[in-house]
């Protein structure tokens, strides 16, 4: 659990850094025939500062608290 907690923390603190992602949608627009025509589009996906910090705190609370025993 503690691999997890530390891979929400790292998570936590990107999604503070970035903001979200960025990516680039190519999408046909146009075909006739063999001609084609397309068109690349830059989209953003917000992740909200809320998140970010919720993983944080939970990583935070995966790696802080001990394992019980049985």
């Amino acid at each position: 659990m503690r691999v997890f907690g530390v891979l929400l923390i790292i998570l936590g603190v990107l999604a503070f850094a970035y903001g979200g992602i960025d990516y680039t949608k190519r999408e046909e627009v146009l075909q006739v025939g063999s001609l084609r025509a397309s068109v690349k589009e830059r989209k953003h996906v917000s992740i909200p500062p809320i998140a970010g910090g919720a993983a944080i705190l939970v990583g935070l609370f995966l790696v802080a608290r001990r394992p019980t025993t049985a």
